[in-house]
């Protein structure tokens, strides 16, 4: 039985958020174990995003097959989404400049779109 293409997004979805939680627990650890500086810190962070949203949109072009770069894009931007609602939610508002906020949208889209096309 084949699934649609929600349910494999949002599969996809929960594996990257998955890896992110991972990558962030090793973060953590180098963050303790060599008391990182704040702007080792935010390029680690953004090596996740960069490498997650890299990865589901590999996944998502392996599963869907078709309009692959297209695919991997909207996996970025819901990926960047439900981070920025989560974020919104926890922090009881926007937390960051406007700048900051469109830079790692661009960098969940562009690494999403680099995965889809890389399937």
């Amino acid at each position: 039985m084949e699934k649609s293409k929600l349910q494999v997004t949002l599969r996809n979805l929960l594996i990257t958020y998955i890896l992110t939680g991972i990558l962030l627990v090793v973060l953590a650890l180098a963050l303790y174990k060599f008391q990182l500086k704040e702007g080792q810190i935010r390029l680690g962070v953004n090596a996740v995003y960069i490498i997650t949203c890299l990865i589901g949109g590999i996944l998502m072009g392996k599963s869907i097959r078709q309009r692959r770069f297209f695919w991997g894009l909207l996996l970025g931007l819901l990926y960047f989404a439900v981070l920025l609602v989560v974020s919104f939610l926890l922090n009881k508002g926007l937390n960051g400049s406007m700048n900051q906020i469109l830079t790692t949208m661009a960098i969940c889209a562009a690494s999403g779109t680099a995965g889809g096309m890389l399937s």
